[in-house]
């Protein structure tokens, strides 16, 4: 399938099968395109929890309005960002920016200073939000990737964070569970399957100006 086709073949899957897993290869490519996301600054406030571990999806059902796919999902991703977030991330950056690229302090130093002027003179809801919205754009990857390798999903806010966080023990890494997207293959029985897209005309939500 080309790329429009495979987007017309995504939907958000209501009923996985749950006898049929991804391939390692398959996983990896996921975590390979969440990694390569776009970013804000290229800074990656994120974190991806990759779940294969069917009593913790089980646990986790009655934390996303009782949806079935958590647990009949092959895997359960789960976009984290940090609870707290200081400009000591953007000396990370740099640091890996001079590892690779070996660019020299005179051109680095102008934009670190800007980048951590800018966090520091935010609150941290005003940083929290703003990572957040990265999540927007990691998921919006995934699910273009998952699209494009065959792989079904179903993108999820859905779900209690706060109970994510305490299964998951994410606040020992000092993140917060942000969107959940389980990935696997839809079964042959799913309600969704065969139904046409629904979808406004695309006169109605392109305006172009030449």
């Amino acid at each position: 399938m080309n790329t429009i086709e495979s987007l017309k073949w995504r939907y958000a899957v209501k009923k996985f099968d749950a006898n049929k897993s991804l391939t390692k290869e398959q996983v990896s490519t996921l975590k390979n395109a969440f990694n390569l996301t776009a970013t804000s600054y290229g800074l990656q406030p994120l974190k991806l929890v990759v779940i294969e571990n069917k009593a913790i999806q089980k646990e986790l059902v009655s934390h996303s309005w009782n949806q079935p796919q958590v647990l009949d999902a092959s895997h359960l991703l789960v976009i984290c960002v940090p609870k707290k977030y200081t400009s000591e991330e953007v000396t990370k950056y740099f640091n890996l920016v001079q590892k690779i690229r070996n660019t020299p302090d005179a051109i680095n130093n102008p934009f670190k200073d800007f980048l951590t002027a800018e966090i520091e003179k935010k609150t941290q809801e005003e940083l929290f939000l703003w990572n957040k919205n990265q999540a927007y754009i990691a998921i919006g990857n995934l699910l273009t990737v998952c699209a494009l390798e065959k792989i079904d999903s179903c993108p999820m806010e859905g779900f209690i964070s706060e109970k994510y966080n305490e299964v998951l023990k994410l606040e020992a890494h000092n993140l917060t569970a942000t969107l959940v997207l389980p990935v696997g293959f839809r079964a042959n029985d799913d309600y969704m399957k065969d139904l046409k897209k629904v979808r406004k005309n695309i006169d109605d939500v392109i305006i172009e100006i030449n």
